[in-house]
C-alpha cells in the first residue's frame, strides 16, 4: 500500500504513493503506524497526490499506551501500515465508569470517542463555534451522556448552568427519568411552572466587592462610602437600642457641623431640613418635641429664624444635639447574624452620607449621588426583586439551598437570566461564582464538592472589566487560576472568544471547537494557545453543524467528533420562517 520514506523534512515525512487512485481519496486524515523494531511512531496523512503522500508525525506508542510528541524520527526503512483496532481504541478511548461517549469519530466508522471524565471535567474547558454549529445541542448531549452512564451515577454533581437565553429547560427537565435519584432544578427571574423557584440571592452575603460591582463603582473613594454602608446595614437592621443611639449620634454629628459652620443662617436651615428629610429618628424629625426650662418647642420651630438673622432658639436646640453625642472612642460591633433589605441599605447609605460631610465635599457629593441613583434604579426596578433580605442565611445554606429541590439533591442547577440585562446579569454571575468559589475555599477538605460552572454566552460575562482596577481582581481570571485546586471548574461557551478575558482563555486545558469563520476569532485562538495546529485551525472551518474538532489534555490527539443530537432537545432552534408566514 504505502510505498518507502523517501526523506524526512522538520516533522513530516514524504512517502512513496503506491496507492489505488480510488483508494488514495479516502486517506487524508487518517492515522498510520511507522513501525521498525521497538519502534511505533503515529503519523496523520496531511496531503497527497498521485506520487507523495505526506504524513505528520503525532506521538510514539510504548507497549500499549500512547504518548504525545516525536522524541526520535521513524526509520527510513520502517513498515508503514494503517494504525489497527487495539491502537485506535487507545486513542479513543473505552467506555467505563470513568469516562463517556462524547460522540461518534468522524474519522474511523464505529468508533466512539470516550473522553475520561477526570481529565476532561478537572479541568477548565472551552467551547466555542459560530451560531448555530451546534454548541447548545452539544453541551445539552454530553450532559446527558455522562447521566445515561449507570455504571458513573453522578449522583454528586453540581452543575451550575448560568443560561442567557433558557436554552436548557428542555433538555434538563425529565433528568430523574434516566434514574430517580436524579434531579433537576430551574431558577429562574420569571417563574412560570410550578416547579420553577424565582431567584433570590440574600443581600447580606454580598461583600464589598459585590456591592461596588452591582453598583458601579468607577473609583476608589466610592469603596469606602459602600463599606461604611455595609456596616450601618447591619446595625441598623437590628432596630433595637444600640441601632437607635447610632442613628441619632449620626444625625447629631452632621446638625452639629452645620451649626458651626461659616455659612449663612438661611443656608444653615436649608442642610439641617435636608438632612431630617432623608434621615429622621423619633428623636430627630421635625415634629420632635424639644424640652425646654418650663416650656417645650417643636424641633422645626427651634429653626426660625428671628431679626437678627439668627435661629430664635438656638441655645436650646444646641443642648438637645449634643445630648445625643456619643464618646467617639465607643465601638458598635456588628451583629454576627444581621441581614438587611434594599430599603435598609438605601436608609444606611442616607446616613453615611449625613456623617460623612458629604454637603460640604464636592467630589465625595458627586460620587456618592452616583451611588444614590443606582441604588434607586435597582429598588424601582425588577432587578430589586432578585434580592432579599427575609431571614439571615449562612453561606453553608445558603449553597446547600440552591442545590435542593424538595428535599433532594439537585445535580443540575439552571439559573435563567434571559430578563435581566447584561449590566445586571453580569454582576449576578459574578456574585454567584463568588459565592460559590469562597464556599469551596472554606472546605475542610479541599475539592471535595466540585462545582462546574457553565457559562452559556460567555462573552457576556467573562470580559476584560476594570474589576482589577476597582477591586483588585476579576473573580473569573481568579477561578480560572485558582479554582481547580478548590474543585471550581469553569466550563465557558461563546461563539466569540475574542471578547473573553485572556487570561481565562489561558488557563483552559481542553478545548471543543465547533466551526468558526469569523478571522478575529480564529487568530485569537491561534495567538492564545501556542499548542493548536494550523491542520487544527483549518479542519474547524468547514465542520458540519454538531461536528467539532475536541483537542487538549483530555485528548491523546486532536479529534473530529460527531455528536448526535440531544434528546430532549434545548430551546436552540432557529425560528422556522415558513410556518410563521403561513
Amino acid at each position: 500500500m504505502f510505498g518507502k520514506i523517501l526523506y524526512i523534512s522538520d516533522n513530516i515525512a514524504h512517502v512513496e504513493n503506491k496507492m489505488d487512485k480510488n483508494v488514495v481519496a479516502d486517506l487524508m486524515n487518517v492515522h498510520v503506524i511507522f513501525e521498525a523494531p521497538n519502534q511505533r511512531i503515529l503519523g496523520e496523512v496531511i496531503e497527497l497526490n498521485d506520487e507523495i503522500i505526506k504524513i505528520r508525525f503525532l506521538g510514539e506508542y510504548q507497549e500499549k499506551r500512547y504518548l504525545n510528541g516525536v522524541l526520535r524520527k521513524p526509520l527510513l526503512s520502517s513498515t508503514i501500515r494503517i494504525i489497527n483496532g487495539e491502537e485506535l481504541m487507545e486513542l479513543v478511548g473505552t467506555y467505563s465508569d470513568k469516562s463517556f461517549i462524547l460522540g461518534d469519530s468522524a474519522i474511523y466508522k464505529n468508533f466512539k470517542v470516550c473522553p475520561n471524565i477526570n481529565d476532561l471535567f478537572s479541568n477548565h474547558l472551552a467551547i466555542f463555534g459560530n451560531s448555530g454549529s451546534g454548541k447548545s445541542c452539544g453541551v445539552s448531549r454530553i450532559i446527558q451522556n455522562i447521566f445515561s452512564n449507570q455504571a458513573m451515577n453522578p449522583v454528586n454533581a453540581n452543575l451550575f448552568f448560568f443560561d442567557a437565553y433558557g436554552e436548557y429547560k428542555n433538555a434538563f427537565s425529565k433528568l430523574n427519568t434516566i434514574n430517580p435519584n436524579y434531579n433537576y432544578k430551574f431558577i429562574t427571574t420569571n417563574p412560570v411552572d410550578p416547579s420553577d423557584f424565582m431567584l433570590e440571592i440574600p443581600l447580606h452575603l454580598l461583600n464589598l466587592d459585590d456591592w461596588a460591582l452591582l453598583l458601579q463603582a468607577s473609583n476608589h473613594s466610592q469603596l469606602p462610602i459602600i463599606e461604611n454602608t455595609i456596616k450601618l446595614a447591619r446595625i441598623f437592621s437590628q432596630n433595637n437600642e444600640t441601632s437607635r443611639r447610632l442613628k441619632n449620634h449620626l444625625i447629631a454629628k452632621a446638625l452639629l457641623a452645620i451649626l458651626f459652620s461659616s455659612e449663612t443662617t438661611a443656608n444653615k436651615k436649608n442642610e439641617i431640613f435636608t438632612i431630617i428629610e432623608v434621615c429622621n429618628t423619633p428623636e430627630f424629625n421635625f415634629n420632635a418635641v424639644i424640652p425646654g426650662v418650663g416650656y417645650t418647642r417643636i424641633f422645626s420651630e427651634c429653626f426660625e429664624i428671628d431679626s437678627k438673622g439668627n435661629f430664635g432658639e438656638s441655645v436650646l436646640i444646641t443642648d438637645y444635639i449634643l445630648k445625643h453625642i456619643l464618646d467617639d472612642e465607643e465601638e458598635f460591633p456588628e451583629p454576627e447574624e444581621a441581614y438587611y433589605s434594599l430599603k435598609e441599605f438605601a436608609e444606611a447609605l442616607e446616613f453615611t452620607l449625613i456623617s460623612e460631610g458629604f454637603q460640604n465635599n464636592t467630589n465625595l457629593y458627586s460620587d456618592s449621588i452616583i451611588l444614590k441613583v443606582r441604588l434607586n434604579t435597582i429598588m424601582t426596578s425588577k432587578v430589586g426583586n432578585y434580592f432579599t433580605g427575609k431571614k439571615y442565611i449562612p453561606i453553608q445554606e445558603y449553597i446547600k439551598i440552591l442545590t435542593t429541590n424538595n428535599n433532594q439533591k439537585s445535580q443540575i442547577i439552571n439559573i435563567n437570566l434571559e430578563d435581566i440585562d447584561d449590566v445586571y446579569a453580569k454582576v449576578i454571575v459574578k456574585i454567584f461564582c463568588r459565592l460559590l468559589f469562597e464556599y469551596s475555599k472554606s472546605l475542610e477538605k479541599r475539592a471535595s464538592i466540585p462545582f462546574h460552572l457553565f457559562l452559556e454566552e460567555a462573552h457576556r460575562y467573562i470580559q476584560k472589566d476594570n474589576d482589577t482596577f476597582l477591586i483588585g481582581y476579576n473573580i473569573f481570571d481568579r477561578i480560572a487560576k485558582e479554582g481547580r485546586k478548590y474543585g471550581v471548574i469553569l466550563d465557558i461557551i461563546s461563539q466569540r472568544p475574542v471578547e473573553i478575558s485572556d487570561t481565562v482563555i489561558a488557563q483552559c486545558s481542553n478545548f471543543l471547537i465547533f466551526k468558526m469563520t469569523h478571522p478575529l476569532d480564529i487568530k485569537y485562538i491561534e495567538e492564545m494557545l501556542p499548542n493548536i495546529s494550523s491542520d487544527i485551525v483549518e479542519k474547524q472551518k468547514i465542520l458540519q453543524p454538531g461536528t467539532c474538532v475536541g483537542f487538549g489534555g483530555a485528548f491523546k490527539i486532536p479529534m473530529i467528533v460527531k455528536l448526535e443530537m440531544p434528546n430532549p432537545m434545548p430551546y436552540s432552534s432557529n425560528c422556522d420562517v415558513s410556518n410563521c408566514w403561513r
